[in-house]
C-alpha cells in the first residue's frame, strides 16, 4: 500500500523533472505563455534560449547542416519531438517524423522520402522505442539521443540500430545527458549487468 504509493509518486516527480530537463513548452501553461506572446521574428529564439538542451541541439544542428550531415534525432517523449519539429520549421530544416501512432503507410513514406536520391531532407524525428522497428535509413550519418531511456539497453538498442542504419559509413551518436544524474539513479540496481552493456558497446557493433 503505502510503499507502492510512494514509488509511483516517486516516479512521478522523477518524471516531472525530466520534462523540464527537455522543455519548459513540455508543460502547458509554459507553452500558452510563449505562444501568447506573439513576435514570430523571434519565436525561434525563445524556443531555444529556455532549454539548456535546446541550445546544445541548436548549435550542433546548424554546425552539422553546414558540414553536410543528415541526422536521426531519437526522443522518449512525443511532446518533445513536437516541439523539436516546431524547431526544425522555425529554422527552415526540412524533416521527417516517426512516433508509435504513425500509421504503416506513412511510416514506408516518411522513410523513402529520407532515403532518396537528391531528398532536402536533413533530419528525421523517431520516438526511441518506435524508431527501432523495422526502420531503414541508410541515408543518414549521425544520431542524436535527446533524452536517455530509464532502461539503458533501450539507449544501447536505438545507437545499435543507428550503426547498422548507417553501416556504410561512420555514424556519430550523441547523448544528451546531465552533468549530475539524481543520486538514486546512480545507486539504483539496473536489470541488465553492466559487462552484457560492455559487449553490447565494444562487442563490434558501435565502437
Amino acid at each position: 500500500g503505502t510503499k507502492g504509493g510512494a514509488q509511483v509518486s516517486l516516479l512521478n516527480i522523477i518524471t516531472e523533472l525530466k520534462k523540464c530537463c527537455n522543455h519548459p513548452f513540455l508543460f502547458s501553461s509554459a507553452e500558452a505563455d510563449f505562444r501568447d506572446s506573439g513576435d514570430s521574428a523571434q519565436a525561434v529564439d525563445r524556443l531555444v534560449v529556455t532549454s539548456g538542451k535546446m541550445v546544445l541541439l541548436d548549435k550542433l544542428m546548424r554546425r552539422l547542416k553546414e558540414t553536410g550531415h543528415r541526422v536521426l534525432i531519437f526522443s522518449q517523449m512525443v511532446r518533445m519531438l513536437n516541439i523539436i519539429s516546431d524547431y526544425m520549421r522555425l529554422r527552415g530544416f526540412q524533416h521527417q517524423r516517426l512516433d508509435g501512432s504513425t500509421p504503416a503507410g506513412a511510416r514506408h513514406q516518411a522513410m523513402e522520402h529520407f532515403n532518396a536520391p537528391g531528398s532536402s531532407d536533413f533530419a528525421f524525428l523517431l520516438s526511441t522505442r518506435a524508431g527501432g522497428l523495422g526502420i531503414n535509413l541508410a541515408t543518414a550519418d549521425t544520431v542524436i539521443i535527446f533524452d536517455s531511456d530509464w532502461n539503458p539497453q533501450n539507449d544501447l538498442q536505438a545507437m545499435s540500430r543507428a550503426h547498422r542504419i548507417g553501416q556504410n559509413s561512420t555514424v556519430n551518436i550523441y547523448r544528451h545527458a546531465p552533468t549530475l544524474p539524481p543520486r538514486w539513479l546512480l545507486q539504483h540496481p539496473s536489470p541488465y549487468s553492466e559487462s552484457s552493456e560492455q559487449d553490447r558497446i565494444h562487442g563490434g557493433t558501435l565502437m
